[in-house]
Parts: structure tokens; sequence; C-alpha cells
């Protein structure tokens, strides 16, 4: 698993809240899985060691518990918020789902970036809707090979459709 690059190819270091983001879906499937409390989990982010564990070779693991280069503020604002508005956002995605298809059945990353992309389409209105889907495509492109990016995509946009209305209404609508 990789971190998304600034740009393909440069090499540059992935921004602070991509790299908060990235950290935010691991917190929410440690506290999915674990049941971890998010103060707990969030504290545990926060003291991790920007390094990857004795004996791995250089560049062979990516330390899961790193904040290095991240916006910390944001970090703890998407874990606090999924956790916070978790009973608006579980049935939101439900409702976006194939038929037959709870939430709760989806694997436990997804379910974790699924649940980041929400709260921030619903409550982190300095980030463009368009910007925090793509976002978490990218996220859940560096977990998964197969569709699962596609339904990020599509559960998000459609929630972004309906909870953003306005930033994907063209130039003279909307009146």
């Amino acid at each position: 698993m990789t971190l998304p690059r600034k740009k393909r190819g440069t090499g540059d270091a992935p921004k602070p809240r991509t790299v908060s983001r990235m950290a935010a879906v691991q917190a929410l499937y440690q506290m999915d899985l674990a049941g971890t409390d998010a103060s707990e989990v969030i504290e545990q982010f926060m003291a991790a060691p920007a390094k990857a564990p004795e004996g791995a070779a250089d560049g062979e693991v990516e330390t899961l518990t790193s904040l290095e280069g991240a916006d910390t503020t944001f970090f703890a604002d998407v874990v606090k918020g999924v956790v916070r508005r978790q009973r608006e956002i579980d049935p939101l995605v439900d409702q976006q789902l194939r038929t037959g298809w709870r939430l709760v059945r989806v694997d436990s990353i997804l379910r974790a970036i699924l649940r980041g992309g929400v709260f921030e389409l619903l409550e982190r209105s300095d980030v463009p809707a368009r910007v925090t889907i793509n976002e978490y495509i990218n996220i859940a492109k560096a977990f998964f090979e197969a569709d699962e990016p596609k339904v990020v995509n599509g559960v998000l946009d459609r929630i972004a459709h309906k909870v953003r209305a306005k930033e994907f209404e063209t130039p003279g609508e909307g009146g």
C-alpha cells in the first residue's frame, strides 16, 4: 500500500491532507476491528514513530500509524467527525449500495473509506466535493485493485449530488 502522490512520477511527497485522510481511514479501520475508542486511536497515531518497524528493509513497509507530513488537526477532525455523525453517515451509504448490500457487509477498509468521504461531504464545505471524491478514490486504489475504487466513486458521487447539489450545477442553473 502506498500513499497517493501529488503528481504521478514527480516523486513529490503527498499533500498533508492526503496523508491525513489515509491515516484517518486506517484509524477508522482499527476502531472498527478492535473496537478502539476515537480518542485512544488518535492518541496512538499522534504518538507513533515516523519510521518503519524494526527489522523492515528500507521502503519495504510503510508505517500504518504514522502522521509524518499530515495535517493532524484535519486527521483528528475526520476521525472524530465520523464517530460523531456515524448514525447519519451509515444510512446514507446504505441507500447508495446495490440492493441487498448493506454497509455492514462491506469490507472494513472500504467501509472506513466511505465513512471518511461521506463525513467530508457532509461537514467539510471548505473542501470541494470533487476533491473529496477524488482523494478517497485514490485511497481506495492504494488498498484495492478490483472494483472497490469504482464503488467509492459511485457512492460518494451520488451522495455529493444530494448533499452538495449546488457544486454540480452548471452556470445558469438553479436561479
